[in-house]
């Protein structure tokens, strides 16, 4: 089974219809999101001129029943801060939301799909490849 957790700007270009997105959403049985994610999709849909319209799609790929959301715990807490540590310590910083959401992949055991690059700074990590 596929369990792969989306970063931000794979739910992004899903939506603006990238096909190489969309053919690698449609082969995974479980896609988690973070609710580090939908904060972000949040504050990019109030800089925009279709606020309403987004969050309507958000919320109907959150009802499907393959979509997970995942929500910060103490757990994801002490992922976050292991991983936090672990990138200091190699004088490698990424973004902190990133960190975050690493974190939750990790929690969950799901693989990773992003097209952010830094995620592969992260030991461990396992990235979904399309």
């Amino acid at each position: 089974m596929k369990k792969v957790l989306i970063d931000t700007n794979i739910y992004s270009l899903a939506m603006k219809g990238d096909e190489a997105v969309t053919t690698a959403l449609r082969k995974i049985d479980q896609i988690g999101i973070s609710a580090i994610s939908i904060g972000e999709l949040f504050s990019g849909f109030k800089g925009g001129n279709c606020e309403g319209k987004n969050k309507n799609e958000l919320n109907l790929f959150l009802d499907s029943p393959r979509v997970i959301l995942f929500k910060v715990d103490m757990e994801t807490a002490e992922f976050y801060a292991s991983i936090l540590n672990n990138l200091k310590s190699q004088g490698t910083p990424i973004p902190t939301n990133d960190i975050w959401i690493a974190a939750m992949a990790f929690q969950n055991g799901f693989n990773l799909f992003s097209k952010d690059k830094h995620f592969s700074l992260i030991p461990g990590l396992i990235q979904f490849n399309q």
